[in-house]
């Protein structure tokens, strides 16, 4: 039963811990089933670098990144016996360089990347979940139109902002058709009280790409990621899961750990909101003998049983 289809370690990623190693002995300590390893993709433009990365080159984000897939392939044969280890990434869109480039990282790593996690982190260039003052600085140089009154430049900032990831997120998902739709909420994480039916443009959007993923077969990860950083749900929100109930979506376990100590962390709590939010039925990823409609050998399989009652949830 238990599984996540995101992570990251210290090692591959600056701002998690520990080696990647590491994650895999306490997801096998805590009985996962399967377990996907997924470090975030390489930027490819010199301004898109976060801080913790000022003094690296591209080059080296880049042969980082295969260090990653080669450690990682390592360790799926050394624990194989233990643990189903699967190897994926997770993507960025911020600009249209990033979905041409994942497009050639694909190719040179034929076979060697199981899925995808389509994810996007950031809106107008800026990162949107680094920190507070680095979202208010994103929805500050937001173009609007300079006659916009001024008690409306704040809504009307949130509402491009809203839009603007939305329609990042519908590129990427046309263009790779990632396995796992990523936290598809993350736009509102310094705002968890805001109602995406409250701005029409966004709600047809978020339908939109919602609608699009569950033609081809996505499944939408129930992220733990979200309860860590103050959130009462996990992501997605619950007018969201409801949403991709209404229009058949299927969801998967992830904890988006960011290093050993984040393994598993808050699945109780997951448990009990995916129970709240009337989610009965989980999925899961396994190896396909035919390439799926991004063109990788994945599957989605339902996880059988009343999967809330499974023994892994005990103590949790």
């Amino acid at each position: 039963m238990p599984y996540s289809f995101h992570s990251h370690s210290g090692q591959f990623c600056r701002h998690a811990q520990g080696d990647l190693e590491s994650v895999v002995k306490e997801a096998i300590r805590q009985r996962f089933v399967a377990y996907g390893l997924t470090e975030h993709v390489p930027r490819y433009r010199v301004q898109d670098l976060y801080p913790e990365e000022a003094e690296c080159s591209l080059q080296y984000l880049s042969d980082q990144f295969d260090s990653f897939v080669a450690e990682a392939e390592r360790l799926r044969d050394e624990y194989s016996h233990s643990l189903n280890i699967i190897v994926g990434l997770e993507t960025e869109n911020i600009s249209p360089l990033d979905i041409d480039k994942l497009s050639e990282l694909l190719v040179r790593h034929d076979h060697r990347i199981d899925y995808v996690v389509g994810s996007v982190h950031h809106v107008h260039g800026v990162p949107i979940d680094f920190d507070l003052p680095t979202f208010q600085r994103c929805l500050a140089t937001l173009p609007i139109a300079q006659d916009t009154p001024l008690e409306d430049i704040d809504g009307r900032r949130q509402s491009l902002l809203l839009d603007m990831y939305f329609d990042a997120q519908y590129d990427l998902l046309q263009a790779v058709k990632p396995e796992i739709i990523g936290h598809i909420d993350l736009c509102r994480l310094y705002t968890p009280s805001l109602h995406f039916r409250d701005y029409p443009s966004a709600w047809v959007r978020l339908e939109r790409n919602i609608k699009f993923a569950v033609a081809y077969g996505a499944l939408f990860e129930a992220n733990a990621a979200a309860l860590r950083k103050g959130w009462a749900t996990a992501y997605p929100g619950a007018d969201v899961v409801e949403l991709i109930l209404q229009h058949g979506g299927r969801f998967a376990l992830s904890d988006d750990s960011h290093g050993p100590h984040a393994v598993g962390l808050n699945y109780g709590r997951l448990r009990d909101y995916l129970l709240r939010a009337g989610v009965r039925e989980l999925w899961a990823l396994e190896r396909s003998k035919v390439p799926n409609p991004g063109g990788r050998y994945m599957e989605p399989v339902r996880v059988e049983g009343d999967w809330w009652d499974h023994a892994f949830w005990g103590g949790r």
